[in-house]
């Protein structure tokens, strides 16, 4: 077989993040074929799935989301993920030594190492909090109020920001409704999912983490090791993939890269026309490679401040990130005008401006639906006060 190109690559992954045509799916069948949509923001996995799914209504999530059969919770990269309520609890137990090794590397992580804590009084540390959050949804901050207020000393004198930050960490905890559905505004407020999902977790398993790779190459291969690690953030992958069998093939790309994918995964050819797409910040089909050019152009890609209620991210044209966008609102009225502004990192050709465009008017009618809009271009190397250089392939997880 030919080395597959980095356009081909490409164009394997937009089809498989159901980015080549949108797809006819439920809002809970694509987050599982997905394993979840990145929801840093809450509003982020709206735009993700209207950019995938045929005739998606910011309802269909809403209306999962509110009877827990999808939830918001810190998963893979140890960043919080929109995922379907089956899927939380079996990837947890496999991502959290990534949440844990997290937690290690923070100042929070170290002065629990300082202080001594040893398994037992982080256990004794995990069953306080869980208590807490599963009497009622509490923040961050109000777990750390409350061990504050209880008069039993913390394990190893430690502080109660530490303790807060660290079982938030260690606790399988969902970031409880109304934040999360679609034009409701409240705190982050945690549980853990024995209260929220009826359940705990299982513990993890080796096979389960072979189970979530092929998962991931049926959502974003053919692809490296690395590319898998980047994605969840486990290390030392390789063993896993490569005592995978007949589950995966060997397959070759650009510059000799090995390549696994699922036997079966479709492999379009790296001509087919890509639509333009709105891509909604630190979407999983830009970030979970350790090599982005698949998706990502070489280019100066501009952040573009938000305003009130704005939403943003990135543009694909001909499959290839090239434009960057923001919504502002003029107030916070579900009737306040909404303008649309795409910043080019290269230059667009005319019908390339004019699908931008077009799509454009309708990612406004889901994120703005029945406000006036405006929709702007703004031509590469054309900047406004305050912006900065956004150099996309080097974005943070």
């Amino acid at each position: 077989m030919e080395p597959l190109t980095t356009r081909a690559l490409g164009r394997a992954t937009l089809a498989r993040q159901l980015l080549l045509a949108r797809a006819d799916l439920g809002v809970l069948e694509a987050l599982t074929h997905l394993v979840g949509v990145q929801g840093q923001s809450p509003e982020v996995p709206y735009v993700a799935l209207w950019a995938r799914l045929a005739g998606f209504r910011t309802d269909d999530l809403a209306a999962a989301m509110a009877d827990r059969t999808a939830v918001r919770t810190t998963l893979m990269r140890a960043t919080i993920h929109a995922v379907t309520a089956a899927d939380a609890l079996a990837l947890r137990p496999v991502m959290q030594p990534v949440v844990d090794r997290t937690l290690a590397g923070t100042a929070w992580g170290r002065r629990l190492r300082e202080a001594g804590l040893d398994g037992a009084a982080l256990a004794e540390l995990d069953a306080r909090a869980r208590a807490l959050v599963e009497a009622r949804p509490l923040t961050r901050a109000g777990i750390q109020r409350a061990l504050e207020a209880d008069p039993a000393p913390l394990p190893g004198g430690v502080g109660a920001e530490d303790a807060a930050t660290a079982v938030v960490h260690r606790l399988p905890l969902v970031h409880t409704t109304p934040r999360g559905i679609w034009g409701a505004s409240a705190q982050a407020t945690l549980t853990t999912y024995r209260a929220w999902l009826g359940r705990d977790p299982g513990p993890g398993t080796a096979a389960a983490v072979g189970d979530v790779v092929v998962r991931y190459l049926a959502a974003h291969g053919p692809a490296t090791v690395r590319d898998v690690q980047a994605w969840c953030g486990l290390t030392r992958l390789r063993e896993v993939v490569e005592g995978l069998g007949d589950r995966v093939r060997r397959l070759p790309g650009p510059d000799g890269a090995e390549l696994w994918d699922v036997p079966d995964g479709v492999l379009p050819d790296p001509d087919t026309p890509a639509p333009v797409r709105f891509m909604a910040e630190y979407d999983n089909a830009l970030l979970s490679f350790a090599d982005r050019s698949r998706v990502i152009a070489d280019l100066p890609h501009v952040f573009l401040p938000r305003g009130p209620g704005g939403y943003g991210g990135t543009v694909l044209v001909d499959g290839l990130v090239r434009a960057t966008w923001a919504v502002r609102r003029a107030g916070r009225g579900a009737d306040a005008p909404a303008a649309l502004e795409v910043r080019e990192s290269a230059p667009l050709r005319p019908a390339e401006r004019d699908e931008v465009e077009a799509e454009g008017r309708a990612l406004l009618a889901v994120v703005a639906p029945g406000a006036e809009h405006t929709v702007a271009i703004t031509p590469t190397g054309v900047r406004g006060p305050g912006e900065e250089a956004w150099f996309v392939t080097r974005l943070a997880r």
